[in-house]
């Protein structure tokens, strides 16, 4: 806007001059708003700036609004009641478990039989009979009988070219385990000669009476690499709410796990490799080479956890890999041992699959649902949404 000189003021009608006070003011506010904006897009582009607004609302999150310090304190000695009521149900809760895990032993009984008889097939050591061969599929494939003397011919001509008949379902939990993300990544090549020689993972839960556990048992056939034909790793388990934090009681939950020792051939110990290092001698000059034995990446390092003080306190990597230790056996026992024929054949990584498509196509419904509520909100402002900057995206 010009600016307005002293003579001009003068001969002005004072309505006027009114109007002239309020464009400025509205303009000086103009200034401010857009000096502000600028200075929050500058705050939002620094990432210390940015780290530490994250911590301050990661503090907030889940902080009281207020509301329940308000209240009289007759109505929070109420609240107190409800509290212990909610202890009381997680002690429940904790029983109800209990007995479920009680329920997990009694079937485990009746499962076994079956699941020993999958390991007899597996390792040759029975042959199924036609009748337990049969498998119709839901949708079978209609062959005309051209195709299926084709089909016939190439079959037998496999045959002829195969040496000798494969015993039993060769590399059968090898391939279970490639087959499956989060114990594929757990193998290294070296690992696969071994784990051919697994013929079957059994669960064992504790005894009635005992604290809560369960045993994962890896049997193998004989072989060059250990002496061991079972290897162990056992997990404790609580069932009860925390004294110190009874509201965080969410079911069992695994506390510890133990493994046990491998006893390998000599020269045969996956979990360790030799490196040989140089080392100048710092007087003379001259140089040596030395041989060290260091850790290995192996899935046998799976039997050696790191070991819990009785503190309780572990550094991040030991708490790291204690975490996903508990989540493999878990696994392991949950999924892989019920439905191992699933994971050797794909089907149940399809389904698990489909389970995580679902679940994502019902986050995406739900963030469509919110975005459809703000458009047809009268006050939302589409450039409050606008991409923000680049180095916001990599926050």
């Amino acid at each position: 806007m010009a600016d307005i000189d002293n003579k001009d003021q003068a001969e002005m009608d004072p309505a006027d001059m009114e109007d002239v006070e309020e464009v400025e003011e509205e303009e000086t506010g103009e200034d401010e708003n857009s000096k502000a904006r600028q200075l929050t897009v500058q705050m939002m582009q620094n990432p210390q700036i940015l780290a530490a607004l994250q911590e301050r609302l990661d503090g907030l999150n889940g902080s009281p609004s207020g509301y329940i310090e308000s209240l009289p304190k007759v109505v929070k000695r109420r609240i107190n009641a409800l509290k212990n009521l909610q202890v009381k149900c997680a002690h429940i809760e904790a029983k109800f478990y209990e007995e479920v895990h009680e329920l997990e032993r009694k079937y485990a009984a009746l499962y076994q039989p079956l699941f020993d008889k999958r390991s007899e097939i597996v390792k040759a050591a029975y042959e199924p009979t036609d009748e337990e061969c049969k498998w119709t599929a839901d949708e079978e494939e209609e062959l005309t009988q051209d195709e299926m003397k084709e089909k016939a011919k190439l079959e037998e001509e496999k045959k002829d070219e195969e040496k000798e008949d494969p015993k039993g379902i060769p590399e059968f939990w090898l391939t279970v385990f490639k087959n499956v993300d989060l114990l594929s990544d757990m193998l290294q090549e070296h690992d696969e000669p071994i784990l051919k020689h697994l013929e079957d993972i059994k669960v064992k839960f504790s005894d009635p009476g005992q604290p809560m556990s369960f045993t994962l048992e890896f049997h193998f056939s004989a072989n060059d690499f250990f002496t061991n034909t079972v290897l162990t790793k056992t997990y404790k388990m609580r069932s009860e709410p925390d004294e110190s934090d009874p509201f965080s009681f969410d079911g069992p939950e695994i506390i510890s796990c133990t493994g046990c020792a491998i006893n390998w051939t000599k020269g045969k110990n996956v979990t360790l490799k030799t490196i040989k290092k140089k080392q100048k001698h710092k007087g003379r000059g001259t140089v040596r080479t030395v041989t060290k034995t260091v850790p290995n990446d192996s899935f046998f390092n799976f039997f050696t956890p790191p070991e819990v003080p009785e503190s309780g306190e572990l550094d991040e990597d030991s708490e790291a890999v204690l975490a996903a230790d508990f989540e493999i056996g878990h696994f392991i026992r949950e999924r892989i041992v019920p439905r191992a024929v699933l994971y050797f054949t794909g089907e149940a990584i399809e389904d698990d699959d489909d389970d995580y498509e679902e679940e994502g196509e019902e986050a995406d419904d739900e963030e469509g649902e919110e975005e459809a509520d703000e458009e047809n909100d009268p006050e939302y402002d589409p450039k409050k949404d606008a991409a923000p900057p680049a180095e916001c995206k990599q926050q």
